[in-house]
C-alpha cells in the first residue's frame, strides 16, 4: 500500500520529530527586568513633576477621578518614555464584546505647520480616541451605520509596551463606550461593578468601626490550556475554524494512568514556558506558576493576586502572549474549554477575594474574635449572594464551549453551590442551632471556635475540585469559569451579587441596632439568619454524583446544563433589577448583553456544524470510499483464487462493515441537515443545544468508528495518539 495517499499527516509527524527547543538566552533575574515595559509607579516618579505623580497616584491607588488638567504633563512623559523605548505607534488598547482584546494603531509621526515631521502625543489622545465602532458586537444597541465609539483611558491598568518582529506600539488601556455613553465592552461593566461592591462594603464595614477609603475586589485566575504542533494543527480544519476537534478516536492511552499531572516538563514545553514568562514579566505580569495539568500536552499558569480590573486586563495579555510565543516555538495554543473529547477541559480558576485600601483581606479569618465576627459577616454576604444570584452567576460562564466541559467530571457541574469546608459549616450548624452560649459575645464566639479560624479554615480545611465556587482559606475559587472567557463578565457578576448582598447585611444589622439590640448581638442575630437562608447553596460532597443533581433540585437550585436556558437569567426581572440597581448594566445593555451572548453561541455552531461537514465530504468519505475499494479488490482477488470460501466470507463481512458504516455517515448528514433547517424555523438557539448537538454527535460516532476501521495510511487527519503525545 503507497503511503503518498497521506502525505500530509506523514509529513507532519516527520516534522514533530525533528522539532528540539528554542533557546531566547535570557539568564538575568526576572526582578532586573520586572516591568520594563510598563509605565509603572517607578517611571511614574522619574518623569513627572511631584504634584502631578501625586495627584496621578491618588487616580491609580485610591479610586479617585483622574485630574484632567493633569493630562498633558502625563502624556508628554508617556510619549517620552515611549519613543526612548523604540515606539512608532500608540493605541487605546480595549475589550470589546467579541471576548478577545481590540486596537487601533496610530502613529506619534505628524507634519508640522513648516512641513516637518515631528512626533506628537497630546493630551486628548492619551484620554480618548475614536476607533469606528459600527463593526464591533452590540447585541441590537445600535445600528450599523452609527459608527461613534470612544475609548477612554483606564489608569488603573499600567499603560505598556508591546514588541512585535518590526517595532513597538504604546498600549494604552482603556474602555470602550458608544456615543450615548453605553458600554460596548467588558470592562467597563466590571469597573462599574468595583464601585458598588465598595459602595455597600464600606457600609459593613463602618458598623465595625472601619473607615477605609475604598473597597477593591481581587483576582487570581488560574489559566489552562492545550498546546499541540503545529504542523498537526495545521492539518485539522476543526482545531482551525472551531478550536476543537470535531471528531477524532479515543486513543489507546488518553490519561488514564494520570501521569501528565505535575509531571516533568518536557523540554520544548519549558523552552515555551519559559518564553512566556519572560515577556509577561516584561510586561509587569506577576506570573507565579506553572505546570502540567492532568490531559496530555495540557498546562496551567497562574499570577500572583492583583485587583480584580488589574487583573482581568492582565489575563487577557497572558492569552494574547500564549498565542504570540507559542508560534515561536511551532506550536499551537488551544484555549477551547474542551478541545479533545473523552479528556479533561480546560477552565479558569477565578481565585476572588475582597481587600479594603488599608490592605485587609475580608475573606482573611482574623486573629481575635471581635476580627471573625467581620470575617463571617463578609464570608456570609458573599453566599447570600451567590445564593440569591445563582442563575446569573450560571449566565456570566455560559459558552458553547464551557457546555461541553460543565459537569465532564474534571470540572464542576452547572448547579451553582458553595463549599466551605468541614470547620466553618461546623461553626455555621452552630450558629443555626443557637449554640452560642456565654455572658459576652467574646465568650459566644470563643464558644464557637471562632477564635481559631485561622488554623482551622487554613489547615484543616481541604480543597473540593468538584465545587463551582469553593472556599479556600482566605479566598474563593470561582472554578467554574471557562478558559476563554474574559474574567471581566464573571467577576463584574459576582461583584454586583456580593454587593447587592452587602447593602441587605448592612440593612439588616442596621435595623436590628434600632430596634434597641447592640451590636454584638444584631451581628449574631444576622448571621444565624444568613446561615439558615442560605444553607441550600451549601454542599460539601462530590458535586459529580449523580444523588447531588436529584438532591440540589429537591434544594430548589438550578441546573441551567446548556447556554440558552443559562442566558435566559438575563431576561428575568431579578437581573434587570440586580443590574441597573448596581449600575453595572443599564437596560440596554443588559438586554445587548443576551443577545449578544445568544447570537455568538449560534454562530459558534454554526461554524462547527459547517466545517464538520466539509470534514466528513472532504476528508472522512473520501479515505473510507478508497479502503472500501482496496477492501473490494482484495476480496474478488482472493475469491478469484479460492472460491467461496469462509476465508473470503470474512472478508466480505468486512467490506459490509465498512459499507455499512459510510452509510450510516451519509444517513447521519443527511439528519444533522434536518435538524438545522428544523431549528431555523423555531427557537434556533435550544434547538442547536439539543437537538442538532446530539446530531452532530451522531455524525461524529461514525467518524469514529470509521477511523479505528480505515487503513492508517489512507487516514488524513493527524490522530489524538499524535496530537497529545508527540511534541
Amino acid at each position: 500500500m503507497s503511503t503518498s495517499e497521506n502525505q500530509g499527516r506523514l509529513w507532519a509527524i516527520s516534522e514533530v520529530s525533528k522539532r528540539t527547543p528554542r533557546e531566547i538566552g535570557n539568564g538575568r533575574k526576572a526582578s532586573e527586568y520586572f516591568g520594563c515595559n510598563t509605565f509603572n509607579q517607578k517611571v511614574m516618579a522619574e518623569k513627572l513633576p511631584k504634584d502631578i505623580y501625586k495627584s496621578l497616584i491618588k487616580t491609580v491607588k485610591h479610586g479617585h477621578k483622574l485630574d484632567q488638567s493633569i493630562a498633558p504633563a502625563v502624556a508628554h512623559a508617556v510619549k517620552e518614555w515611549a519613543l526612548e523605548n523604540g515606539c512608532t505607534h500608540y493605541t487605546h488598547w480595549f475589550q470589546p464584546n467579541t471576548g478577545i482584546t481590540a486596537e487601533k494603531h496610530d502613529a506619534f509621526l505628524t507634519i508640522d505647520g513648516d512641513g516637518q515631521a515631528i512626533e506628537r502625543f497630546s493630551a486628548s489622545q492619551l484620554v480618548q480616541s475614536e476607533p469606528d465602532a459600527s463593526s464591533f458586537p452590540s447585541g441590537g444597541m445600535r445600528t450599523t451605520f452609527e459608527a461613534r465609539g470612544y475609548t477612554a483611558w483606564d489608569p488603573n491598568t499600567p499603560i505598556f509596551i508591546m514588541e512585535s518582529t518590526n517595532g513597538k506600539t504604546l498600549c494604552v488601556p482603556s474602555v470602550f463606550i458608544s456615543y450615548h455613553g453605553q458600554a460596548l465592552d467588558k470592562k467597563a461593566p466590571l469597573l462599574r461593578s468595583v464601585e458598588y461592591l465598595s459602595k455597600n462594603a464600606l457600609r459593613v464595614l463602618k458598623l465595625f468601626g472601619k473607615t477605609p477609603t475604598h473597597v477593591e475586589a481581587t483576582l487570581g485566575p488560574e489559566q489552562e490550556y492545550f498546546l499541540v504542533d503545529d504542523a498537526f494543527y495545521t492539518l485539522r480544519p476543526d482545531l482551525v475554524a472551531a478550536g476543537r476537534t470535531l471528531i477524532g478516536a479515543k486513543p489507546p492511552k488518553g490519561q488514564e494512568l494520570e501521569d501528565q499531572y505535575f509531571g516533568s516538563i518536557k523540554a520544548r514545553i519549558l523552552a515555551f514556558m519559559q518564553e512566556f514568562e519572560h515577556e509577561l514579566f516584561k510586561l509587569g505580569i506577576p506570573v507565579k506558576t506553572r505546570h502540567n495539568e492532568v490531559a496530555p500536552s495540557q498546562y496551567e499558569m497562574a499570577p500572583t493576586f492583583d485587583l480584580v480590573s488589574v487583573a482581568t486586563d492582565h489575563n487577557q495579555l497572558a492569552m494574547e502572549m500564549l498565542r504570540r510565543v507559542s508560534k515561536r516555538h511551532n506550536l499551537a495554543f488551544l484555549i477551547h474549554e474542551k478541545p479533545f473529547a473523552g479528556i479533561n477541559g480546560s477552565g479558569k480558576h477565578n481565585n476572588w477575594s475582597i481587600a479594603t485600601s488599608d490592605g485587609e483581606n475580608l475573606l482573611e479569618p482574623g486573629e481575635t474574635p471581635d476580627q471573625n465576627l467581620q470575617f463571617l459577616v463578609f464570608l456570609l454576604g458573599t453566599m447570600k449572594g451567590v445564593h440569591k444570584y445563582a442563575g446569573l452567576l450560571r449566565a456570566a460562564i455560559a459558552s458553547s464551549g464551557n457546555d461541553h466541559r460543565l459537569g465532564a467530571n474534571e470540572a464542576p457541574p452547572a448547579i451553582i453551590s458553595v463549599f466551605l469546608g468541614e470547620a466553618l459549616t461546623k461553626i455555621l450548624d452552630s450558629i443555626e442551632s443557637g449554640k452560642i452560649e456565654g455572658d459576652t459575645t467574646q465568650k459566644k464566639v470563643i464558644n464557637l471556635s471562632v477564635s481559631k479560624l485561622p488554623e482551622v479554615a487554613r489547615d484543616n480545611t481541604d480543597r473540593n475540585r468538584t465545587s463551582p465556587f469553593a472556599f479556600t482559606g482566605n479566598k474563593f475559587e470561582f472554578r467554574a469559569v471557562g478558559s476563554s472567557s474574559s474574567t471581566a463578565t464573571p467577576m463584574a457578576t459576582l461583584n454586583a451579587a456580593v454587593g447587592d448582598a452587602l447593602a441587605e447585611v448592612a440593612d439588616a444589622i442596621e435595623s436590628r441596632i434600632k430596634d434597641g439590640s447592640d451590636f454584638e448581638k444584631a451581628v449574631l442575630d444576622f448571621l444565624r439568619e444568613a446561615v439558615i437562608e442560605t444553607k441550600n447553596v451549601r454542599f460539601e460532597g462530590n458535586n459529580y454524583a449523580e444523588e447531588w443533581v436529584i438532591e440540589a433540585e429537591k434544594r430548589g437550585l438550578l441546573n441551567l446544563r446548556k447556554t440558552p436556558e443559562a442566558l435566559a437569567q438575563l431576561k428575568t426581572a431579578e437581573a434587570k433589577a440586580l443590574f441597573t440597581k448596581s449600575g453595572v448594566y443599564a437596560e440596554d445593555e443588559l438586554e445587548s448583553r443576551y443577545h449578544l451572548e445568544e447570537e455568538r453561541y449560534i454562530k459558534d455552531l454554526e461554524i462547527e456544524i459547517a466545517c464538520l461537514k466539509e470534514i466528513v465530504s472532504t476528508q472522512v468519505l473520501p479515505a473510507a470510499y478508497k479502503h472500501q475499494a482496496n477492501l473490494v479488490a482484495a476480496v474478488k482477488d482472493l475469491g478469484s483464487i479460492l472460491g467461496n470460501t469462509d476465508a473470503v466470507a470474512t472478508q466480505k463481512a468486512e467490506v459490509e462493515n465498512v459499507a455499512g458504516l459510510i452509510a450510516s455517515l451519509n444517513g447521519a448528514v443527511k439528519h444533522l441537515d434536518e435538524a438545522v433547517e428544523k431549528a431555523e424555523a423555531g427557537d434556533k438557539a435550544t434547538a442547536f443545544a439539543y437537538e442538532v448537538s446530539d446530531a452532530m454527535l451522531a455524525v461524529r460516532d461514525v467518524c469514529d468508528k470509521l477511523e479505528v476501521t480505515v487503513d492508517d495510511n489512507l487516514w488524513p487527519l493527524p490522530k489524538y495518539r499524535e496530537m497529545l503525545f508527540l511534541v
